[in-house]
């Protein structure tokens, strides 16, 4: 079974050779209880620990079950000692942070075996030396007895081979020494135990054979044994010790845990003041990042909330105002600038600048129909936009009954031109321009797979009553954060009057106080929700007369009081009442009545079915209205066509009409006569009589006095008052021929005078016939267009609109979307292009990396402290290993590796980077109470939270438990390769 043949040791100290065992050779039966004597210094303790794979022999060989060990690596001898040896120590060697049942279970780990069964056959070992009750004491809580018999358990709970007993007895009393001894007696029954003792009569007692050893030689066996006799053949539970032999033993990484937690729990200050050190550079990224992730935090909300207000939109038409503004603030081209001349001021022609770019400024027509195809078949775009809207130029013909009972229009630009044309004025362009963007009515976004509502509004606003719009038919009311509306909401809803906004618009013009309390300036929730109104389309606002005509019936306050009570359109309702909500940053809504895409949809496919839209769309040539084609005659007619026309059409005129007309082309005189009579005038009339009738002209014109007059002519040079003179006087012959004219043709019937026009027309100027044809042939054509009327009853073609909104949620997205509009241009015709305005391209976009590139220097900074508490964990764990030496030297003996040893103590220090990980990630979530204050009280922004992200957290754990598991990695190598021997010596 066990061999020892020409076993040499050899100690090297220094440049000498200490021989400690020379030419040993020794055979073991398989059971049998043998004992070493020798004196101190013999070599009995190194035979032991060369048996039990402890130590190696310098030369000869150990033959174990048959097989020779002089190839044994590491991890065969690790093995051996794991299953077919066991040791029992003179100093116990128990792990003293460890249970007795843990102590004893802990070979058995090694070995592989489940925790049920390691339990099980603990209990059983320790139960077979006595101490089934003392499972659960640690073995400073045990007397020397108790410790040895839980070291014998230990040794034998893994059911080994050989039993190896160094000195069992030499720190035991008498009686325990017995008690001792009587267990190794039993154990040597049905296995081998080799037992080194100095007590030569517990030997006699007890061995079956003694071994006396002197000076590394053996001396004397009193029972050798006898090949011939002694060695029986190799049974087949031989055969299965054989193969054990080759099975590695390991250590798992919960077992090393569980060692490491252990002795970290037998010194918790060190532990946590180890770990608190750590922690500290933990503690300074995680508050770093949570500030960072806050600010982020804040800044993605702005986003979001800016871009929902602005998002990218592209217009059916654009106007390129950019050469305008530059006009405006005076950028001039360099070459204009490039010379200067000291002393002298220069003009630049600003006005001339402003006029030319205005002119040569350009309006810019998008393909919005052929863009909206394409979006809608590139899935790219969804991969970036969070909602797409389309609007169209829809005319939302909504009516309402006011307080005075009077239909109206619910619109605000409407209200403004009535009130204006009221007091006599118009609305200037401008002003126009401005309120088209006050209008009360807005479309709510929609959102993704049909929803009607975008969930990004149910995060900006909350809902104070009601409910939010689910239909066409319903709307919502938007209140600003005093819960108030404008009365110009209240126009649109017919909760104030005309005449109530007119007496407003006077005390404005007056500059007078408006007077409050004749007006009411309260409202209930309830009041407001129930509001009505009725959508009308323009076109079903025409009804076909008897005659084929259509009427507008719109046009008088009785036909809207038809429409609006009769059965025609969609009555629209207030549900819900939303508003804005205080932590919303930006809302992207501007109305004050909010509807759904639904009522667009309604309203495109209402106009779309009516019959007028749709008899105007069959016959794009004919006005569908008047029932007359578009685009006159007049228009492809030449001017003497025109002349012809027009001779033919006066021709047939009743005498009554060719008298006007020819009074009207008689009554003026010929301008050479008139020129010729003011030539003779004052070729006959001297130049004080000039001058005379100048002064009385135009004193009597003017109001001033004759020498006023007489001065202002004398100031005059001789052209300009010769020009003056020539001009009065051609005015006055001019006067003088038509009163002449007038008064002959006054004197004539009016069968003479339409004989005068039958006598003129064959004689008239074509040019003056032509232009008779313009002023007197009546028109047999519609006076507007295709277009016109089609804008007129409200239709507009669903897959063109007239803009196109992409909404994005960030930035980044924002800014893909923005080159996929590009690759869409790069793509198409140039008359296909997209032309837009980005209001907001550069607003924020470098905050973020402003942000980053902040945290990741502080971040850099503070891992110092990272580095430096690593090394310092490093340090303490060197030390724990100097601490633990013994505790090493009995993992190796019971069959851990080095690479176990490596295990146990990378797990105490990735456990103290765990708990330095934890104590950090605890102290940053208690430091961001008082620092999320101290951001409130500072910025005023209630939002803006120091906010730990659950992934970072988690990162900066592992970072901790890395860094520590590298600063360890050199202190638990230098435990690993510690030999045992030396371990165990060690106290």
């Amino acid at each position: 079974m066990l061999s020892l043949k020409h076993i040499t040791k050899d100690y090297q100290t220094g440049d000498s050779t200490v021989a400690a065992l020379r030419g040993i050779d020794i055979e073991f039966r398989k059971s049998e209880f043998v004992s070493v004597l020798g004196p101190s210094g013999c070599g009995k303790t190194t035979l032991l620990n060369i048996i039990g794979g402890l130590d190696q022999y310098t030369e000869g060989d150990l033959v174990i079950e048959g097989r020779s060990t002089k190839e044994f690596r590491d991890g065969d001898w690790d093995a051996y000692r794991n299953h077919s040896v066991g040791f029992v120590f003179q100093s116990y060697n128990l792990i003293p942070h460890q249970s007795v049942l843990a102590n004893v279970e802990l070979a058995l780990t090694l070995s592989g075996v489940s925790k049920a069964e390691r339990r099980a056959r603990a209990r059983e070992a320790l139960n077979r030396v006595g101490l089934g009750d003392q499972l659960n004491k640690k073995p400073n809580q045990m007397s020397g007895g108790q410790m040895q018999r839980v070291a014998i358990a230990r040794a034998l709970v893994n059911d080994p081979d050989i039993l190896l007993a160094d000195e069992p007895t030499g720190a035991l009393d008498s009686v325990t020494s017995v008690q001792i001894m009587e267990i190794l007696k039993e154990i040597s029954a049905d296995r081998l135990v080799i037992m080194v003792t100095h007590n030569p009569e517990l030997a006699q007692t007890y061995s079956s054979r003694i071994i006396r050893l002197l000076d590394g030689r053996v001396t004397d066996d009193t029972n050798p044994f006898r090949a011939e006799t002694d060695a029986p053949a190799l049974s087949r539970e031989d055969q299965k010790k054989r193969r054990l032999l080759g099975k590695t033993a390991s250590m798992s990484f919960l077992t090393a845990l569980g060692l490491s937690l252990n002795n970290l729990m037998t010194k918790k200050t060190r532990t946590l003041l180890t770990a608190f050190a750590g922690s500290i550079g933990i503690i300074g990224i995680a508050l770093i990042l949570s500030v960072s992730t806050g600010v982020q935090n804040y800044i993605d909300r702005v986003q979001e909330d800016t871009l929902s207000s602005y998002p990218i939109r592209l217009q059916a038409e654009t106007y390129d105002m950019s050469a305008m503004v530059s006009a405006l603030v005076g950028i001039r081209h360099a070459e204009e600038n490039a010379e200067r001349e000291e002393g002298t001021v220069r003009v630049s022609s600003v006005v001339y600048d402003l006029m030319n770019s205005m002119n040569a400024a350009e309006t810019t027509k998008n393909n919005l129909g052929a863009f909206r195809e394409y979006l809608e078949s590139h899935d790219e775009f969804g991969q970036y936009a969070s909602s797409v809207q389309y609007a169209y130029d829809i005319d939302l013909n909504i009516l309402v009954r006011n307080a005075d009972g009077e239909i109206v229009k619910s619109d605000i630009l409407d209200l403004f031109q009535s009130v204006y044309a009221s007091i006599g004025m118009t609305i200037p362009e401008s002003a126009m321009s401005g309120m088209s963007r006050m209008q009360v009515w807005e479309e709510l976004l929609p959102g993704e797979d049909g929803e009607l509502i975008n969930p990004l509004l149910y995060e900006q606003y909350d809902l104070l009553y009601g409910r939010w719009p689910a239909a066409a038919d319903e709307l919502a009311l938007v209140v600003d954060e005093n819960n108030e509306i404008t009365d110009m909401t209240l126009y649109a809803l017919g909760l104030r009057t005309g005449g109530e906004l007119m007496r407003s618009v006077v005390s404005a013009q007056r500059g007078e106080q408006l007077d409050l309390d004749a007006l009411r300036l309260t409202w209930t929730y309830e009041d407001l929700c129930g509001v009505t109104l009725r959508y009308i389309a323009p076109a079903d606002c025409y009804q076909r007369q008897e005659n084929g005509a259509w009427v507008n019936l719109a046009a008088t306050q009785t036909g809207l009081d038809f429409l609006y009570d009769g059965a025609a359109g969609l009555r629209l309702s207030v549900v819900g009442i939303i508003r804005a909500s205080d932590d919303a940053i930006s809302s992207m809504l501007g109305g004050s009545l909010a509807y759904t895409g639904a009522l667009t949809d309604y309203i495109l496919q209402n106009t779309a079915a009516n019959e007028l839209v749709r008899a105007q769309l069959d016959d794009p040539l004919t006005d569908a209205i008047s029932g007359l084609p578009f685009a006159g005659l007049s228009a492809g007619l030449t001017d003497a066509e025109k002349a012809e026309a027009a001779r033919a059409y006066l021709a047939a005129l009743p005498e009554s009409e060719k008298a006007a007309v020819y009074t009207r082309l008689m009554a003026e005189p010929d301008e050479e006569t008139v020129a010729a009579a003011a030539r003779q005038f004052l070729a006959a009339t001297g130049a004080d009589d000039l001058n005379a009738m100048m002064t009385q002209m135009f004193a009597s014109q003017t109001g001033t006095d004759s020498a006023t007059i007489q001065n202002y002519l004398a100031s005059m040079d001789e052209d300009t008052r010769s020009a003056y003179i020539a001009q009065a006087v051609t005015a006055m012959m001019r006067e003088r021929a038509a009163s002449q004219l007038q008064a002959r043709l006054a004197a004539m019937s009016a069968g003479e005078l339409a004989a005068g026009l039958d006598r003129l027309l064959p004689d008239l100027d074509e040019a003056v016939a032509a232009a008779l044809y313009d002023e007197y042939v009546p028109d047999d054509v519609s006076d507007s267009t295709y277009e016109r009327n089609l804008q007129l009853l409200g239709y507009v073609d669903p897959d063109t609109p007239s803009s196109i909104s992409i909404y994005a949620a960030t930035f980044a997205d924002k800014e893909a979307l923005d080159d996929l509009i590009k690759q869409y241009n790069a793509a198409v015709p140039e008359e296909d292009q997209l032309s837009y305005t980005d209001y907001i391209a550069l607003m924020m976009s470098s905050v973020s990396t402003i942000i980053n590139a902040i945290s990741y220097v502080l971040i850099a900074f503070v891992a110092i402290s990272l580095v430096v508490s690593s090394i310092m964990i490093g340090i303490i764990t060197y030390i724990s290993v100097l601490e633990r030496t013994k505790e090493i030297g009995i993992l190796r003996a019971i069959g851990a590796s080095k690479r176990d040893i490596g295990r146990v103590f990378n797990a105490e220090t990735i456990s103290i980077g765990f708990i330095a990980g934890a104590i950090g990630i605890g102290v940053t979530l208690l430091m961001t109470i008082p620092i999320n204050l101290i951001l409130h009280r500072l910025t005023g922004i209630m939002i803006l939270n120091a906010t730990l992200p659950g992934v970072g957290a988690a990162i900066l754990v592992a970072i901790s438990m890395l860094l520590t598991f590298i600063a360890g990695l050199i202190p638990s190598g230098i435990a690993a390769r510690k030999d045992p021997v030396i371990a165990l010596r060690t106290e």
